[in-house]
């Protein structure tokens, strides 16, 4: 008897073909064979839902008459896709073969890749007596598929995330099937008119559990903006005579009970309001100079540990900001490297190692030892022996990994490398460069901090200088230089209180001796104009971000970390929802600096969903199913009560709708 393999893609099977040792292998028309193995693949969704008319010709017509459209747990129908109705045969044919005993489940290892083969499984009607073994692999080396293949399970293990995936897809369904007929069929004219559109465009308001939230989110940002209204303040700026021929510029602090101005002046302690105010202020100091006096002296080492590694979502965002490409072209990307066994899986939500790979991390790191960018760092690695307690620190946690580890090199393919283009190696290059930082030491900085009080008021000023590098070495993480979408420019970085980084990288001797109760001297005063900021637009990358974190867009790094729970979406799922998005009109993506802005037609849908289905706005909310379906791939509900749950929903909203 034979085994046959099962992969999601032609290049996947082609991989297991090699790792399997086929090379006299029989090429048929979309499968491979030799005396021990059949391999086939799928090419994407073979199977899909069927439209409600495959039900009833009737339900065609868009009509409240037939809505809700939910059927029955056992009535839901599937069909083969047109488009790939010859590979659908071909796959049939291999799992019904008779001299075939076992199949081997190689689609993506995750839940979409599950319902891809149950699908097909399904539809090809396999028999119950052939024995189902699930192969789930983190990269594609031939030693990474030969260990999946030694220790797949039975598919039956997986049945809890097929019942997940299942739910998911009904869900999409009925939500997108009914809200949009519903939603059409009560609003579509009016919008129509509303923008002036020809009677002859077609209006559909298309409704999804996932994109309409991120559509309500940009739309609700959009509006913060336009609501926004700027408060222009005027800071005080001191220079200070410091000794030794240094200087340093201190902020005027608000401090209670001056005699110089009154708290209704002042905006949140940054600044008078008034321009006159603040110049009137100056003018009190004068004559210059001015003896002032230290009243506070703060000196101490700050640290600044390696970051966490990519999972998709942190990979997407910073390859929008660096190389302003869409989380789809990254992901494209992504894709590639995993395929061509440079990088691990790419579709995951964890950012650590699990403590087995741990254990043979070595092998990831020598074989970056000839990948020229990095190699330095990766043998001086290898010397130092610093992965060996890698295990022990919070890089390697297994309860914070559901399916995946992180992002990480294989060490493997540097042939393959060759053949990618410009930006493809940039971005193995920054996985490369973020994996091998974890075995570096913190990034240590000598921060010191001063209050000063001159003429009864107090000034302030904080610097830091980076003393050892640490993981800098080799994460050599700049920011983008130049305009940010608000038209300022970043000129120096600045830590969570506000130091500003001596780009020196020395800290001046003058400032290191101050004590407090030295005396120095203020050599002028002068006024900076400031203003505050309406809230940033979203970017691609953001939006990945605020998507994972149901809504909430964190920018300490660390605090993401922290959150835990079920985000808008999934790692695999999150860039099409943007792509969807900006394909139906209903956002617009700025090329050149990934901005996302609604649309004037986006806008008039979120209104309409926001007077009808509020539910769909409400990023807790809509991250509340994804939870849910997590708790069905978990085991901790039945795929039933789930599903409940879903149809209670679907019928009490539509009818809402049809009652308005």
């Amino acid at each position: 008897m034979k085994s046959l393999f099962i992969a999601e893609k032609p290049s996947v099977a082609q991989q297991f073909s090699q790792a399997l040792g086929m090379k006299n292998a029989r090429r048929g028309d979309g499968f491979l064979e030799d005396d021990q193995y059949v391999i086939t693949w799928c090419v994407g969704h073979l199977v899909q839902l069927s439209y409600p008319e495959t039900y009833d010709i009737a339900l065609k017509k868009w009509s409240f008459d037939t809505l809700p459209f939910i059927p029955k747990d056992t009535e839901w129908k599937y069909e083969v896709s047109k488009n790939t109705k010859k590979q659908f045969e071909v796959v049939s044919r291999q799992l019904n073969r008779e001299d075939v005993g076992t199949i081997y489940v190689c689609t993506d290892s995750a839940r979409e890749g599950e319902y891809i083969y149950r699908l097909v499984e399904k539809m090809a009607q396999v028999p119950e007596s052939k024995e189902k073994k699930r192969v789930w692999i983190d990269s594609q080396t031939n030693e990474e598929i030969l260990r999946g293949i030694r220790e797949a399970k039975p598919d039956s293990a997986y049945d809890n995330l097929s019942a997940a995936a299942f739910s998911r897809a009904k869900e999409d369904y009925l939500m997108g099937i009914n809200f949009s007929r519903a939603l059409s069929l009560k609003y579509s004219n009016r919008i129509r008119r509303e923008l002036n559109m020809d009677r002859k465009d077609k209006m559909v308001v298309a409704v999804g559990r996932v994109m309409t939230c991120v559509l309500g989110m940009i739309v609700k940002r959009e509006q913060e903006i336009r609501a926004f209204q700027k408060t222009t303040f005027y800071r005080i700026l001191g220079d200070f005579d410091i000794g030794e021929g240094a200087r340093i510029t201190a902020d005027w602090k608000e401090t209670e009970g001056s005699r110089l101005y009154a708290p209704t002046e002042i905006y949140d302690g940054k600044g008078f309001l008034k321009q006159g105010r603040a110049v009137e202020f100056m003018k009190s100091f004068m004559p210059f100079p001015r003896e002032a006096t230290v009243t506070a002296v703060e000196k101490k080492k700050e640290t600044k540990n390696p970051p966490l590694l990519y999972n998709l979502a942190e990979l997407q965002n910073d390859c929008s900001k660096m190389f302003k490409i869409s989380p789809d072209e990254t992901l494209a990307i992504a894709q590639e490297l995993y395929e061509k066994k440079l990088t691990t899986y790419p579709r995951t939500d964890a950012r650590v190692l699990s403590t087995a790979v741990s254990k043979e991390i070595a092998k990831n790191i020598k074989g970056l030892s000839t990948y020229e960018p990095v190699a330095e760092c990766a043998a001086e690695i290898l010397a130092k022996g610093s992965y060996s307690q890698i295990s022990k620190t919070r890089y390697v946690d297994d309860k914070k990994i559901a399916d995946h580890y992180a992002i990480i090199p294989t060490g493997q393919g540097q042939k393959e490398y060759q053949s990618l283009k410009p930006l493809a190696k940039k971005v193995y290059e920054l996985i490369c460069r973020r994996f091998l930082a974890i075995f570096y030491p913190p990034a240590v900085y000598q921060k010191i901090s001063l209050s000063i009080e001159c003429n009864g008021e107090c000034f302030s000023a904080s610097s830091r200088a980076l003393k050892e590098e640490g993981y800098l070495k080799v994460a050599n993480v700049k920011k983008p230089s130049g305009s940010t979408e608000g038209g300022q420019t970043e000129e120096t970085e600045k830590d969570a209180d506000g130091a500003e980084d001596d780009p020196s990288g020395n800290l001046s001797e003058a400032l290191l001796k101050l004590k407090k109760g030295q005396t120095l001297s203020l050599l002028t005063l002068r006024v900076k104009e400031g203003e505050t900021s309406p809230p940033k637009r979203y970017t691609s990358g953001s939006m990945i971000l605020a998507m994972e974190n149901a809504g909430n867009l964190i920018e300490d790094e660390d605090l993401r970390a922290q959150i835990k729970g079920a985000g808008i979406g999934t790692s695999a799922t999150r860039a099409g929802i943007l792509t969807k998005l900006v394909d139906d009109k209903y956002i617009s993506l700025q090329k050149k600096t990934q901005v996302l802005t609604p649309t004037e037609l986006g806008e008039h849908i979120a209104y309409y969903v926001k007077i009808s289905i509020p539910h769909l706005l409400n990023p807790k909310l809509t991250a509340s199913w994804e939870m849910g379906l997590s708790s069905v791939a978990e085991g901790k509900i039945t795929e039933r009560e789930y599903m409940d749950k879903l149809e209670q929903f679907v019928r009490e909203k539509t009818e809402k709708i049809r009652s308005m």
